[in-house]
């Protein structure tokens, strides 16, 4: 095998879900908490390197095909203008939280920061834009083919099915949780979480400019949320599920045979099938017991002892009622890569499973 070859069989085998995921959790909040990658030879250094990695690996066939499909394009295009603003951003904190250790106060403060009027600086700003977006998607309209198909045919599915790229993060979680879960009360807890943004962030620092070491905590959860549970989840669904909902590594053959076996097993099954050797008991209560406990301990205790553990400033900082709001919709965003990781590990698929009632966790 050669040195290419081996390269791209750690690449793939980095790329399965149990590794990729957590590895970009790790880099995220290692460079967060680090100076080097938010400054402009770091920034020009981390872009040179994703360029670099794409441009050798447009080379391998397998990788070209799903990267370039019409389909995939803005995806790509996406992946770097999130890239560059995000570091924009963090670059303009970390600005800030130097000026602001050396008693300067931070760059929107001062009085010639990037005053100009509406017109005619903002309004030809505005213009220019218009004319180059217009312009691309010209162009982008004449080179690449409008990904349109066949009126459906329920004989002819296509492999993968998938959502349009907006739904593809939704889409990976029905994957883990159950419809009602993952279709309606997860989307609503995101929409009412930003909504309760305003009234549970009580800290005044960072109103008005940007700065990361007075709200480390809001911006690692935001980031994590927006990042990992959003943006990557988009990636995986575009560029690593393949035909028959399977994972292939980025230099894989989307090979339509491949069917591997996934025997999915609940908590249940696992605490009485293969711990206490019997069969499940009939009644939903004794045989969901564990599973239900282990959500109540999770939901319902845990926020208690975080607030007088490792979150105990917090809680006097925001109160009660501001607290155990915020823990919540916490624990329940943390909750989705819990599943995921016990899903790819030990192939659970249901804390609690009661299928009478059709709830399902």
């Amino acid at each position: 095998m050669s040195f290419i070859h081996t390269l791209q069989a750690i690449v793939n085998f980095v790329s399965k879900p149990e590794f990729f995921l957590p590895l970009v959790a790790v880099v995220l909040f290692v460079a967060l908490r680090s100076e080097w990658p938010w400054t402009a030879r770091g920034g020009l250094a981390v872009l040179a390197l994703g360029g670099g990695f794409f441009a050798v690996s447009y080379l391998d066939p397998n990788f070209r095909k799903v990267a370039s499909a019409p389909d995939n394009v803005p995806i790509v295009g996406m992946l770097f203008i999130v890239g560059f603003y995000f570091w924009y951003a963090m670059h303009q904190a970390k600005t800030n939280d130097r000026r602001i250790a050396a008693g300067l106060g931070p760059a929107e403060g001062e009085d010639s920061y990037r005053k100009v009027f509406s017109w005619p600086d903002l309004v030809y700003i505005e213009l220019i834009c218009l004319v180059l977006v217009s312009a691309l998607l010209i162009v982008w309209s004449i080179l690449l083919k409008a990904p349109l198909e066949e009126p459906a045919n329920p004989t002819n599915s296509p492999n993968p099915a998938k959502a349009p790229w907006y739904f593809l993060g939704l889409q990976e979680m029905l994957v883990y949780f159950d419809p009602w879960l993952a279709g309606v009360v997860l989307p609503s807890l995101i929409i009412v979480g930003l909504m309760a943004i305003p009234y549970i962030d009580v800290n005044p620092k960072g109103n008005g400019y940007f700065t990361f070491k007075e709200r480390k905590w809001e911006i690692s959860i935001f980031l994590a949320g927006f990042i990992i549970l959003w943006v990557v989840l988009i990636s995986v669904g575009t560029f690593l599920r393949g035909p028959n909902w399977n994972f292939f590594g980025p230099y894989e053959f989307w090979d339509p045979t491949k069917l591997e076996p996934l025997n999915n097993i609940n908590i249940s099954e696992i605490i009485w099938v293969k711990w206490f050797k019997t069969g499940l008991p009939s009644f939903w209560i004794t045989r969901e017991i564990f599973g239900i406990v282990a959500m109540l301990l999770y939901l319902g205790v845990l926020p208690v002892i975080l607030s007088r553990t490792l979150l105990r400033r917090f809680y006097e900082k925001m109160g009660p009622v501001r607290f155990y709001v915020a823990c919540f919709l916490l624990l329940f965003m943390i909750l989705l890569p819990i599943k995921m990781f016990l899903r790819w590990t030990i192939n659970l698929k249901y804390i609690v499973f009661i299928p009478e009632f059709s709830f399902n966790i």
